[in-house]
């Protein structure tokens, strides 16, 4: 019996923490990339941080910030843009929210354009010399909407360019 009670002692937390979204948290923004991995932007239900995680469905591979404090919304910069008008004025939707770690620039990004009604989503990585690696975003799963974070309260719009 102790010998269970040890291992249940180990393998609830690693399971606990290998999640995307844990109890206390809902999801701002979320898909699944083209190549199996899963992006998730992440908040407490009370705003008390928000996080960035990215892996496997089964195991979180980095999370940004590491640490879960108020402190962390700080840390992100949201931007976007909108153009209504249908195809007949290119109508268009662009949200983006960057952040920096360990000397690379991430952007996470949802577009959506009238024309062709194209909708897209990934993740643009910057290293510091400013090459960049892109990770698509399969569309049909995301989930949420990085504009919802203007609901918050708690994450300002900045000038960070629109890109996509």
């Amino acid at each position: 019996m102790k010998k269970y009670i040890f291992i249940l002692t180990f393998l609830v937390p690693a399971t606990f923490w290998s999640q995307h979204l844990l109890p206390n948290e809902e999801v701002v923004y979320s898909f699944e990339t083209k190549n199996g991995k899963k992006m998730s932007l992440v908040k407490d239900k009370k705003n008390q941080y928000i996080q960035y995680r990215f892996g496997t469905k089964n195991k979180v591979e980095m999370e940004f910030p590491s640490e879960r404090t108020k402190e962390s919304w700080k840390k992100f910069h949201y931007n976007s843009y909108m153009r209504g008008g249908g195809k007949d004025n290119a109508g268009m939707e662009i949200d983006n929210l960057s952040f920096k770690n360990n000397g690379y620039e991430y952007l996470l990004f949802r577009t959506y354009h009238a024309e062709g009604e194209v909708y897209t989503a990934g993740i643009i990585i910057k290293n510091k010399k400013a090459k960049e690696t892109r990770i698509k975003g399969n569309y049909k799963t995301v989930e949420g909407c990085i504009c919802n974070l203007q609901d918050t309260g708690m994450i300002e719009r900045e000038d960070i360019g629109l890109t996509f």
